[in-house]
């Protein structure tokens, strides 16, 4: 009986600990900081985000991680004008901004990278925003992406607290300048704390917080770009629905990483209408469904254990038409549809969409006489549009077809 009771009492201090789980309670804690209106959207370069990088340094220090330069922050210099869409010489200003970097050596020769941008919206300056009327309105981005930060702390505490003699090193990086282009991370990928070819591969994460539990739907970008990731992933056992795809390039810090030959993977629960707007709040992430992301980044990293270091390969480039896009018709695609169209998850107030009478839920089946079959079509054919056309579009609601007209 002693025996017993011994062994009952040491299973509850290891739980007690959180030693050896990951904790819902530490990522609540980061997403409602990160996401406070104090903070006031994260802007690239604020005083605001100064708090929240110091925030997440005081984090990797109180988890005995290495800092580089005598510190977590890493500061990088970019160009930045009247808009994030203006960088000629003559209204360009130089800024600067930082990651913040903390370093588990285990003495190993390789290094998984695990990642997130911390930078959010702002007060809606930038042009990035998808509200009406974004200027001056606090953009939190809970799940976009204090849910990807507070992953990287809470993988942090993990992997220091586990008590697991681990082959590789870990890097923890959280990014600034995501929503300006990506450019913390190709910042610091262009001037890295590490020799770039010790990296085994890195682990980006970007809006993890909405799991819807019903679908349990997942999506992990970049499993072409190393063979292994293919076969790994689905060997494990899981709850999720998981949704592969192969590109390393998407529009998050995984890009940088894959660029430089790196294999990458990037986790993401999902679009939502909440997306770039203010009301992407804390009061709406799920967190334990982002628990259960966490663990399973867990148990994935831990099965790479079993691999020597992975091998690249390169995967085909995502065909999206932005750079041939004139117009906009003001709607966020639900990226994880699977069905025949494009389900529309969100439609920005009085964008071309709003006024012709597309509403969340829609599924769009033709654009201008042209067949929508996936997100991917619908750019290709919204390309070759410009201002001031007048087209007809067929969405389905519901059981029913709705013919619209619709004007850029």
């Amino acid at each position: 009986m002693k025996t017993v009771v011994l062994s009952l009492l040491s299973l509850l201090m290891c739980l007690s600990s959180g030693a050896q789980s990951i904790q819902t309670k530490t990522i609540k804690k980061h997403i409602s900081f990160l996401a406070s209106d104090k903070l006031k959207g994260r802007g690239t370069s604020s005083a605001e985000e100064i708090l929240a990088a110091n925030y997440i340094a005081s984090r990797f220090k109180e988890y005995g991680l290495k800092a580089y330069g005598n510190s977590y922050l890493r500061p990088f210099v970019y160009r930045k004008g009247s808009s994030v869409h203006d960088t000629s010489s003559a209204t360009t200003t130089e800024k600067m901004a930082n990651n913040v970097v903390g370093f588990l050596d285990n003495k190993a020769p390789y290094t998984i990278v695990i990642g997130a941008h911390y930078d959010h919206l702002g007060l809606g300056h930038d042009k990035n925003s998808l509200d009406a009327n974004p200027t001056g309105k606090i953009h939190n981005g809970a799940d976009d992406n204090a849910s990807g930060t507070s992953g990287v702390m809470e993988l942090a505490r993990y992997f220091t607290s586990n008590k697991k003699t681990e082959p590789y090193n870990f890097l923890f990086i959280c990014f600034s300048g995501e929503e300006l282009g990506l450019l913390g991370s190709k910042k610091w990928c262009d001037n890295p704390d590490i020799d770039l070819a010790s990296v085994n591969y890195m682990i980006n994460m970007d809006m993890i917080g909405r799991l819807n539990d019903s679908t349990k739907k997942l999506i992990v970008y970049g499993v072409g770009t190393s063979p292994v990731f293919v076969p790994l992933i689905d060997s494990l056992s899981s709850s999720f629905s998981i949704k592969k795809d192969s590109s390393g390039i998407g529009p998050s810090d995984q890009t940088s990483f894959y660029l430089k030959n790196i294999p990458v993977l990037h986790f993401f629960t999902g679009q939502h209408s909440d997306y770039h707007k203010p009301s992407d709040d804390a009061n709406k992430i799920n967190y334990e469904g982002e628990k259960e992301v966490l663990q399973y980044i867990v148990n994935l990293v831990e099965k790479t254990y079993h691999y020597p270091k992975l091998t690249f390969a390169k995967t085909r480039n995502p065909d999206t038409g932005k750079s041939a896009f004139k117009v906009t018709m003001g709607v966020m695609p639900d990226y994880t549809f699977e069905g025949q169209g494009m389900r529309i998850d969100g439609v920005t107030d009085n964008k071309p969409a709003f006024k012709a009478g597309v509403q969340k839920g829609d599924v769009l089946k033709k654009l201008g006489g042209v067949e929508v079959k996936d997100v991917q079509s619908y750019m290709k054919t919204l390309s070759t549009f410009k201002k001031g056309d007048t087209t007809e579009i067929e969405v389905m609601r519901g059981t029913e077809i709705k013919v619209l007209s619709i004007t850029f």
